[in-house]
């Protein structure tokens, strides 16, 4: 135990060293620990002190439970899982077909000729061998993306299509190995394998997700719980690995993947905003080691005279692995935009996607998990390190090239001209402090003048070089677009600062986040907004329909209303972080005027729609004021009481960090006020109830109805809460209910000879539905709420148990029904 803590520690000792290496001589990190642990190997050989790091071995189990859940959890949870959906088909073509199909050509090419160069291989064996090749690592192409700054389509492509070859790899050898243990290849293990691929594939997957679920649930309930936050993520990517891959022999790694994708999507809201970046910074940390060790250790197993004794057969297994690529690559590919409607994808990334196909340590690990029983397995683990070296080294010191021969690595226009912008917006500060310097005394004139020209002239020079920018690359219309981009992100900043504050629930921050996303796309591939940025109309439709159809499930009312006033609260939530969002877009907008970085018909333009969203929302705001007052009030409440008591924390945690409060007693200052802040932290709006009795008071409807029957009605009144363009009713369905207004305004409509028409616009205190309720049938009119609404329902069963006892309702009734037929006459029209 002593020797494996001194060898680990060695091997860290000498990652560090050797990062800082490659970081001078610019090689990639993974490349230089290949060649690091290969010279350590060799030198291990001579001097006695390195014995204990020489004798180190890759063993499977290793690679598979301990380094590999931790490189794939990180990989998934980093991964942007919106960016992964709009290009999973790529994607999925590439890590299934397309594994499949480089499985069957390389294993083809090595049964043909293997013979020829001295390794004989039955069919199976050789698509076993094109199975363990065909599984590529992302390791060193994504920190070369992230070094030079590619496309972030380009690092989601490569790094999504590993996550998912490297599950197909193990899956599809495991199966092979089955079938050569079978000793046979009859179309019944053809079929049997397909289908156990489709449940260890999509089986690891639903592992990956149920256990994502319950980890989120524990994350949700630990607030400001470092500890139990991590350790929570740290479980969920090995119990998934564990759980798939040993106990149910599942796809471990496609449980991992599921997991950590989920996890980082929607699951990294429930994240305390406090641990947030520090659990980033600890997957980034342990996957960096595991990664640094699983490349070193490699270099340890390099034989460099059973590769030179290899040379010929690797000849033949390099070709036929760059053929199988680039079939993959320049096919399928292309293929997956005429498909499916997919962006497609240019030639520039395609090449760099088939340079950057490397092997890494996915491939050895199968080679060296391979059991002893079967012939040839050295010369497996002998070829397997040789590809995994030859893609290391010369893909991998050649990959950078290729990008930037496709100039993949030049930043966006976007980020050129933020680098502008935060050089002249610092010029223009410097030169305002500047008369301050003089003001303090402690600054001769001369020197202030010299440095005020001096911060002149380069900010003139930046300004000459940001127009000679303009004038070659930037047209208005690019301009546009990226001013709208970014003001998203300003938006996508304020509204995480409010929801990491409390003062947003999770659901309403996540409405606001999906509406940005389909802004920017909409922006950014379509070069205009689009007609709806968070509710599709259809799919409103389709909810309001499901929503209609289980409330006239008996016993679901309860919860058909739940879900419509949670909409309506949500309305309101939303308005209310857009109007501050807005505004903090205007105000980065007109910072953008003095810095001359965009056009100022550009900026107008945004700013307009900007303040045109920004009065929507205030109006929007004071209609539900105007409409819930109790409910604003309570919002209005909790988050004064939250804002006060976020600064007495700020200001606890200054006078902490001055040292003039004691770290133990800060300490237990601020978990006191972060309890106090969570007890006030938005969890859904007030209750919209308004009382029955009081609305039976204002409906003339009920006029006539003894005091000492509100009590009763109100007992048989349903609330229903409304939310924006929710048809209560449908012209043309049957119902036999009547409607009654507490709160906002319900419009009521009609269809006639392909003509819509407004025949009535009600408020609190008006009813609809009185035909339908003494009459049944089908209803003659649609009533759609204007605004969010509170209505009560009353069914005509439950009118009948109260009328019996009370003629002075069914008087009522009929004198409204005689009045409203009246009114119809009159118009020549129906009305429900």
């Amino acid at each position: 135990m002593i020797t494996l803590v001194g060898a680990f520690v060695g091997l860290m000792v000498i990652a560090a060293i050797v990062d800082r290496i490659a970081a001078r001589v610019e090689v990639p990190f993974s490349v230089a620990l290949v060649v690091a642990g290969a010279a350590l190997g060799a030198l291990a050989e001579r001097w006695a002190i390195l014995e204990p790091i020489g004798s180190l071995e890759v063993t499977p189990e290793a690679v598979f439970f301990v380094f590999l859940p931790t490189l794939i959890f990180q990989s998934a949870f980093h991964l942007d899982a919106r960016a992964l959906r709009a290009n999973l088909i790529p994607t999925l073509l590439l890590a299934v077909p397309g594994l499949l199909i480089s499985t069957g050509l390389i294993g083809t090419i090595m049964y043909t000729v293997g013979g020829s160069v001295g390794l004989t291989l039955s069919f199976p064996e050789a698509l076993l061998l094109g199975s363990i090749l065909s599984a590529t690592d992302r390791v060193a192409v994504i920190a070369l993306f992230s070094k030079l700054g590619a496309p972030k389509r380009l690092t989601v492509l490569v790094e999504g299509e590993s996550l998912f070859n490297d599950a197909t790899a193990i899956v599809l050898s495991g199966i092979i190995l089955g079938v050569i243990a079978a000793g046979a290849f009859t179309t019944n293990t053809l079929v049997d394998g397909v289908l156990e691929f489709g449940a260890v594939f999509f089986g690891g997957l639903l592992v990956g997700a149920a256990l994502a679920f319950v980890a989120d649930l524990v994350i949700g309930r630990a607030r400001n719980d470092a500890f139990l936050e991590i350790t929570a993520t740290t479980i969920l990517a090995y119990l998934s690995f564990y759980l798939a891959e040993h106990s149910l022999h599942l796809s471990g790694v496609m449980a991992v993947v599921a997991a950590g994708v989920l996890i980082g999507g929607w699951g990294k809201t429930k994240i305390s905003p406090s641990i947030a970046g520090y659990l980033e910074h600890f997957w980034d940390y342990v996957a960096g080691v595991a990664n640094a060790l699983i490349f070193l250790l490699v270099g340890l197993t390099v034989e460099i005279g059973a590769l030179v004794d290899a040379l010929p057969i690797l000849v033949w297994v390099i070709g036929a692995m760059l053929l199988s690529r680039a079939l993959c690559i320049f096919t399928l590919v292309p293929l997956s935009s005429r498909i499916s409607g997919t962006r497609p994808i240019s030639r520039g990334y395609q090449t760099v996607m088939y340079w950057g196909g490397l092997r890494g340590g996915i491939a050895l690990a199968i080679a060296l998990s391979l059991p002893d029983t079967l012939s040839g397995k050295d010369d497996f683990v002998t070829i397997a390190t040789g590809a995994v070296l030859f893609t290391l080294i010369v893909q991998g010191l050649t990959i950078e090239r290729v990008v930037r021969y496709f100039g993949l690595h030049v930043p966006p226009m976007s980020d050129q001209l933020a680098r502008f912008e935060g050089r002249i917006a610092g010029k223009l500060r410097a030169l305002d402090a500047i008369p301050l310097l003089q003001a303090g005394g402690l600054f001769p004139p001369r020197v202030a003048q010299s440095m005020e020209a001096r911060t002149t002239e380069e900010l003139s020079a930046l300004r000459k070089e940001l127009g000679v920018l303009r004038a070659r690359e930037l047209d208005e219309e690019l301009d546009r677009r990226i001013l709208y981009l970014r003001s998203f992100g300003s938006e996508k900043a304020r509204y995480y600062d409010m929801f990491s504050r409390g003062h947003l629930t999770e659901g309403a921050y996540r409405d606001l986040i999906h509406s940005l996303d389909v802004q920017g796309d909409a922006v950014r591939y379509d070069g205009e907004l689009p007609r709806f940025t968070l509710y599709p109309p259809r799919g409103e439709r389709i909810s309001m329909s499901i929503l209609r159809f289980v409330a006239r499930i008996p016993g679901f009312g309860h919860f058909v209303e739940g879900a419509r006033e949670a909409a309506a609260e949500r309305d309101y939530e939303v308005a209310w972080a857009r109007y501050h969002g807005d505004a903090t877009a205007i105000e980065e907008l007109e910072r953008m005027e003095d810095t001359a970085a965009h056009r100022e018909s550009a900026i107008d333009e945004v700013l307009a729609s900007y303040r045109s969203w920004r009065e929507g929302a205030r109006a929007r705001l004071d209609e539900t004021a105007e409409l819930f007052p109790e409910f604003v009030m309570a919002t209005q409440d909790r988050l004064a009481g939250r804002l006060r008591l976020q600064a007495e924390y700020d200001a606890i945690r200054h006078r902490a960090q001055s040292g003039a409060i004691g770290h133990g007693l800060a300490h237990t200052m601020l978990h006191e006020l972060e309890e106090e802040m969570d007890a006030l932290r938005a969890v859904g709006a007030e209750d919209l109830s308004v009382d029955p009795e009081e609305l039976l008071r204002k409906v003339p409807f009920f006029e006539g109805l003894p005091v000492e029957e509100f009590a009763r009605v109100a007992e048989r009144l349903r609330r229903r809460t409304a939310p924006i363009g929710d048809p209560i009713v449908r012209q043309g369905e049957r119902g036999s209910s009547l409607f009654l207004v507490a709160r906002g305004v319900v419009r009521v409509t009609r269809l006639d000879h392909g003509q819509v028409r407004t025949i009535a616009t009600l408020m609190a205190g008006d009813f609809f539905g009185e035909m339908g309720l003494l009459h049944g049938g089908v209803r003659t009119a649609t009533c759609s709420a204007v605004t969010p609404c509170v209505l009560y329902e009353l069914q005509r069963r439950d009118i009948d148990a109260v009328v019996q006892s009370c003629p002075a309702m069914q008087e009522a009734l009929e004198e409204a029904d005689r009045e409203r037929r009246a009114e119809l006459e009159a118009g020549g029209a129906e009305l429900d």
